[in-house]
């Protein structure tokens, strides 16, 4: 074990998102969660990077909101849709909301749109001498209807009005009488009767949207047409110390704080102030459209085409850092410095000019190393796609079996990981004030960054040459993935506890 992994070892916590069994606090009770049961069990240890969740499908959604309506309703003694818009109009707090009624009941039903008097059976009525106030038709036998503000419309208009809140405007829990100024509250029963199966349908997703939405603790999943809910009791005031991450069972990987893709260790903060000052072009402009260099030995024009750093000119072959643009066998030796950005001395930054000059060329360089990882992770992720071919050829030519050639899959995922967590230490290092840790965080990042273009340049090998090196390739796997727990445990204890000190106020 290294000096670093022992540093680490020392430094993890099983505490560094508090105590387990407050996580879920008062937004999602013991009833909740059972309804919410996926039928996983908890892991028996979590690393500190680590935050506890659960997913959960439309219709476990759908379940729970069932069993809270249920059980106000056997408390509260009101009929269930009744209940159910008592619970949206309180966001789904059942105590706030058992508490208000019994202290005056009345007045919380007028509030919710509800009223004192509740039809349990709503039904279609004919009247004589009725006329539509809507369409004017007054044609004899037309079927009608009205909730119990007595508000009554022929049911087509009743239905075209319903079905207007509920496509167009994508409204559910509010749809309030088509009578001006009246706002009783229309429930379920209604639109079960009035509307045909397709609006029924989009209205009750609209109503299982409005529940995760209502709920701090659950958010969907913004995956493209994933219909999951991921559960976390990280709240708000947590994100300057903790790094949601969270993965759904679509596969998308993603931070619960913000919505993004996953971007550990940078906190919420930070992406964002990050992602802001790129898109300031008048730091970036050039920097980004610039998608060649020259060679440093013989300056001919050089166009990356692959995740590995390690460049070789075609024509001088003259090996190079892609990075750095230093000689690549530096690289692997105590002389490594490609990660670490080499402050200026205070002459070359006296005057105004000059200093800014100095902040820009820092933050060209992280910058630099950030859209390089970024870049790579692109091209890296192409290399997965042409994995599975290459494992097919690969058990062909070989002899071995498709579970044997499974190692390419893991190491190109592997790959990608480390790819998108090296190009968000960056982002980090970039608010950093420099300090003692901040020395060990860029050598856990330096060692990390090596392994990673280690088992990148594993990946640029023929085909022919996977089978002999599929030993190598397993073992620097496992060293690249331990090499990104190092830096993840190490930044998420140093969050938990506020050691870091940054440029910026996270807060």
């Amino acid at each position: 074990m290294s000096s670093d992994d022992e540093f680490m070892s020392d430094q993890m916590s099983d505490d560094a998102y508090g105590d387990d069994d407050d996580s879920l606090g008062e937004e999602f009770d013991e009833d909740d969660d059972q309804d919410f049961d996926d039928g996983k069990e908890d892991k028996p240890s979590r690393k500190a990077y680590e935050v506890d969740f659960k997913v959960f499908s439309d219709e476990q959604i759908r379940k729970s909101q069932q069993s809270q309506v249920e059980e106000v309703s056997s408390i509260l003694g009101l009929p269930g849709e009744q209940c159910a818009i008592l619970l949206r109009h309180f966001k789904w707090q059942k105590d706030r909301l058992i508490e208000k009624y019994m202290d005056g009941g009345e007045e919380v039903l007028e509030e919710a749109g509800l009223g004192q008097s509740y039809d349990t059976l709503p039904r279609l009525e004919k009247v004589r001498g009725f006329a539509c106030d809507i369409c004017c038709d007054d044609e004899r036998g037309l079927d009608t209807y009205a909730m119990k503000c007595n508000h009554r419309y022929c049911v087509n208009c009743f239905r075209q009005y319903l079905e207007s809140k509920i496509k167009d405007e994508g409204e559910a829990t509010r749809i309030q009488c088509p009578s001006e100024g009246c706002s009783r509250i229309v429930d379920s029963k209604t639109v079960d009767l009035l509307v045909p199966a397709e609006v029924d349908n989009r209205y009750k997703e609209l109503l299982n949207r409005t529940y995760v939405d209502d709920r701090p603790n659950l958010r969907w999943c913004p995956a493209p047409n994933c219909e999951y809910a991921v559960d976390c009791a990280v709240r708000p005031a947590q994100l300057h110390t903790i790094v949601p991450s969270v993965s759904c069972r679509c596969g998308h990987n993603f931070c619960f704080g913000c919505g993004f893709s996953e971007h550990q260790p940078c906190p919420c903060s930070l992406v964002k102030k990050w992602l802001k000052k790129c898109e300031d072009d008048s730091e970036t402009a050039n920097w980004i459209s610039a998608n060649t260099k020259e060679c440093p030995k013989c300056i001919s024009t050089i166009e990356k085409n692959g995740g590995c750093n390690h460049m070789t000119c075609r024509k001088c072959k003259h090996e190079f850092c892609w990075v750095c643009m230093g000689p690549w066998q530096e690289h692997g030796t105590s002389w490594y410095n490609c990660n670490r950005f080499e402050e200026k001395s205070g002459s070359e930054a006296r005057d105004q000019q000059a200093k800014s000059r100095a902040s820009l060329e820092r933050y060209l360089h992280y910058y630099n190393r950030y859209a390089n990882h970024d870049h790579s992770a692109k091209l890296d992720k192409d290399l997965y796609v042409k994995t599975e071919k290459k494992m097919t050829t690969l058990q062909s030519s070989s002899g071995m079996s498709w579970i044997e050639v499974q190692y390419l899959e893991a190491a190109s995922k592997v790959l990608q990981q480390c790819r998108q967590t090296l190009k968000w230490t960056y982002a980090f290092a970039f608010y950093l004030e420099r300090n003692n840790i901040t020395y060990i965080f860029e050598d856990n990042q330096k060692d990390l960054e090596m392994a990673v273009e280690q088992l990148s340049e594993l990946f640029e090998k023929p085909t022919d040459q996977l089978a002999n090196a599929k030993k190598e390739m397993m073992d620097k796997t496992a060293y690249v993935n331990n090499r990104r727990i190092i830096v993840l445990e190490y930044t998420a204890t140093g969050l938990a506890a506020e050691n870091w000190k940054f440029t910026v106020d996270l807060k």
